[in-house]
């Protein structure tokens, strides 16, 4: 049973691969950057790429993320041509972003989010290169990982893949909105949000009985997303929340999130919001778990 299922994730991401390399002979325009300016807002790029020291360059790299198989850092994707990605080709950028592998075939840790960013849109893809390969180009080497033994090996994470990963665009349901598909689309895609708010299982994978059902990270407590925690608010409290942070009871949002509202969520439009906000009230509801 286990080859059947190894042999079925092989042959998607075989195919996924195919069908990149076939799309980047026919497809390569470059993107906008100005709309990708948008997208890497709306992806949250800044946060996991540009240190928390003062006066850090953006995108430079260095941000430190704590998990329980050790310390990843967000490395830097500047322009720059030896410390940054500067010698990337628009394929190498989708490769890394739809299948999570470098240039070189190296996998990368799922720490960087590609299982969310596997179903952004090739042209999204094509505008945030276009703007990354704009920004300011930063000399500071992308810094190592501290991974406990024996996590810092990436071959172990193929079979990572072919047990957890779906590589490519993923289609919204037929019956969903287009406010609701749009808001699939942001929150699942682009904002990754799942990534915070939903438990992992030992090896580090999502666990889709409880998507948006709330987590751990970092020794802090990302909330439960679905109807059951949103629901006491109504659209405006809950729009209030995420383009400020603060709550309808004077509260206000933990500073990782915060961080998420002043880079990502207050600068989505008007319309992408409210399609994030329906897409949230359209979950399925997931009890709150006990801690």
């Amino acid at each position: 049973m286990f080859k059947a299922i190894f042999d079925l994730r092989a042959l998607r991401c075989l195919f996924a691969a195919m069908v990149l390399l076939l799309a980047g002979g026919v497809a390569q325009a470059q993107g906008d950057a100005r709309k990708g300016l948008y997208i890497s807002k709306a992806a949250g790029c800044v946060g996991c790429h540009t240190s928390e020291a003062k006066g850090a360059e953006a995108y430079a790299g260095g941000r430190a993320l704590k998990t329980p198989f050790g310390t990843f850092y967000g490395p830097n994707i500047t322009p720059h041509p030896a410390a940054g990605i500067g010698k990337w080709s628009l394929d190498d950028f989708r490769r890394a972003i739809r299948l999570g592998e470098r240039p070189d075939g190296a996998h990368y840790f799922p720490a960087f989010p590609y299982p969310s960013f596997t179903a952004m849109s090739d042209g999204d893809i094509a505008d945030l290169w276009a703007y990354l390969r704009s920004v300011k180009l930063a000399d500071t080497p992308s810094k190592a990982h501290e991974l406990r033994f024996p996590f810092g090996f990436r071959a172990p994470v193929a079979v990572w893949k072919w047990l957890f990963f779906n590589p490519g665009p993923v289609a919204a349901a037929p019956a969903a909105s287009t406010a609701v598909a749009r808001g699939a689309y942001l929150a699942g895609a682009l904002g990754h949000c799942a990534e915070c708010h939903t438990p992992r299982n030992f090896l580090g994978a999502l666990k889709a009985s409880r998507r948006f059902g709330g987590a751990e990270i970092e020794g802090k407590y990302a909330p439960n997303l679905t109807p059951v925690r949103l629901k006491k608010w109504g659209d405006g409290e809950l729009r209030e929340v995420l383009t400020t942070g603060m709550t309808p009871d004077g509260d206000v949002l933990a500073a990782a999130m915060g961080e998420v509202v002043t880079n990502t969520l207050s600068q989505l439009t008007p319309e992408d919001l409210a399609a994030m906000i329906a897409y949230l009230r359209a979950l399925p509801e997931v009890p709150e778990e006990k801690r």
